[in-house]
């Protein structure tokens, strides 16, 4: 649930433009986006949003919502508001005051509206906009609603304590959204929720068909990073395995016969890709424990988009014609373990709402949130580049360099020589995308007060994917800069974010027993 309340573009913006300019400069760009099809569960989903409980269903002057979280706003930035606002999670939207002279603007930003709109006709005309916006709109009213709760804090508090009144609405001002920035919804929402303690072991028992999803979750996690353990060993040790000598038709040996940085180039290569499969892993276990087992809808997403990049990814050695026996045991071990991990709703919220605690260490952490969400986006390209050299040009000019040779001399050696390094890259490829996917959504969903599952997750993941890259770089003598640099780009901004985010993640406060006592 990222909450982009504070970083260094806005202040930036501020400086040049103003407060109130930024403001609505920010709420125009995300109407603008919102209003493009499809484009608003796209946000949705983006924030963190998801569909909110049943019990926050019910209606509104006498118009049935979803949810009776919403927002009230003045006719003037009514169009932005309709478009922006619902994909951050809220139910309805209230316009007012609106007077005769406010019709025209009203009726235009009603027009498409996603959810229910409801107007406050004020002034001497009254009655004339009830008569002009009846069609146009869900409800019209003229006097004030004792159900409808205005709130002009930022408290998720009060908000989440005035919904457990079924009868009660409760609309956010703009004001308040500036203040605590546009995952005020989803905070209110999940502090809303009512939780339920975790099944133990004896009420699920040991018979597999009645494990939770998270169980299975955990063992594919547990299976990738044994996966990648078990790929390290082999690259340190034999380096080819019996199915790559057959498919190559020569050993180690021929190998440095052809070429003495040969077999170093295969280990970087294998090294690194054994590296970023624990770090998959560290991201699965992480997700399975602290967040599919807690009920957390978007931790489940998150697994699935990155299992359905990464699984399929395997299906490159098919552009090679040569298939790895164990590689191929491990996916299709793994891969039943993930559909049924994955294929159920998470369980019964379980989670525990916590204090925001201070307000500088949230910023301090919203900047490390917006550093690992670019940096997660980096790898990702990153992976597809790889995906796209090892499926074409196989080395770039940095590799060619470091084995002093040419893909042509390389052919003429060995004919099968190209697809066997290929695949190995590509399937690197594939791997990076599937773990950059898990960090990004872990870290634009995840960020959370005293959630220091989420930072242990993201921190070993680094170790484990950072650590080995350089080392066999290192080691091999493979230093060029530019092929290095967006590694050590990756591991500046990953250390960065996490210093700063620190703090706020792994906060032990007291846990709270009800909306009631949250800030």
């Amino acid at each position: 649930m990222p909450d982009w309340t504070y970083h260094p573009l806005r202040g930036i913006a501020a400086a040049l433009w103003g407060t109130r300019r930024s403001q609505r400069a920010a709420l125009r760009t995300l109407a603008a986006i919102g209003s493009l099809p499809g484009a608003g569960g796209l946000i949705a989903r983006g924030l963190g949003h998801r569909h909110p409980p049943p019990h926050l269903a019910g209606s509104v002057a006498g118009v049935p919502v979803r949810n009776r979280l919403g927002a009230v706003v003045p006719p003037s930035v009514a169009w932005d508001a309709l478009r922006a606002l619902p994909p951050l999670g809220a139910g309805l939207i209230e316009v007012a005051p609106v007077g005769l002279a406010d019709v025209p603007v009203v009726r235009e930003a009603a027009a498409g509206r996603r959810v229910p709109v409801v107007v406050h006709a004020a002034g001497p005309d009254a009655a004339a906009v009830v008569t002009a916006l009846a069609p146009h709109v869900d409800a019209v009213r003229t006097e004030a609603d004792p159900s409808v709760v205005h709130v002009t804090s930022p408290s998720v508090a009060l908000a989440a304590h005035a919904l457990n009144e079924r009868a009660k609405a409760v609309l956010v001002t703009p004001s308040v959204l500036v203040q605590a920035g546009p995952g005020w919804f989803a905070r209110v929402t999940e502090a809303a929720t009512p939780t339920h303690p975790a099944p133990s072991v004896r009420d699920v028992g040991w018979d597999p068909r009645r494990w939770p999803a998270w169980w299975w979750g955990l063992l594919v996690g547990l299976g990738m990073i044994g996966a990648g353990l078990g790929a390290a060993a082999i690259t340190l040790g034999p380096v080819l395995l019996w199915y790559d000598r057959e498919f190559l038709g020569m050993g180690v040996d021929r190998l440095h016969a052809i070429n003495h940085h040969l077999v170093h180039f295969l280990q970087h290569d294998r090294i690194t890709m054994a590296g970023t499969m624990v770090a998959i892993g560290v991201l699965y276990a992480g997700l399975a424990v602290g967040g599919i087992r807690r009920g957390w809808p978007w931790a489940r997403e998150a697994y699935l988009v990155s299992g359905w990049i990464g699984f399929p990814t395997l299906l490159y050695f098919l552009g090679f014609g040569f298939v790895e026996p164990l590689h191929t045991a491990v996916a299709l071990v793994l891969f039943p373990m993930f559909l049924i991990g994955t294929r159920r709703q998470p369980e019964r919220p379980q989670w525990t709402v916590r204090p925001a605690g201070p307000e500088h260490q949230r910023r301090r952490a919203l900047v490390g949130q917006l550093l690992l969400v670019c940096t997660g986006i980096g790898l990702f390209i990153g992976g597809v580049v790889v995906s796209a050299v090892g499926l074409t040009e196989v080395f770039v000019p940095s590799d060619l360099e470091f084995l002093r040779t040419e893909p042509d001399a390389l052919r003429a050696a060995n004919p099968r020589l190209l697809s066997f390094v290929a695949h190995d890259r590509a399937g690197f490829g594939g791997a990076l995308m599937a773990a950059a996917t898990a960090i990004t959504l872990l870290t634009a969903w995840g960020w959370r007060r005293g959630e220091s599952w989420v930072w242990w997750s993201l921190t070993l993941a680094a170790i484990a994917g950072f650590l080995p890259a350089v080392a066999v770089h290192s080691i091999i003598r493979y230093t060029d800069f530019g092929h290095l640099a967006p590694v050590l780009a990756g591991i500046g901004l990953t250390l960065t974010a996490l210093i700063l985010a620190r703090p706020y993640l792994c906060a032990c406060p007291e846990k709270v027993r009800g909306p009631q006592d949250l800030p």
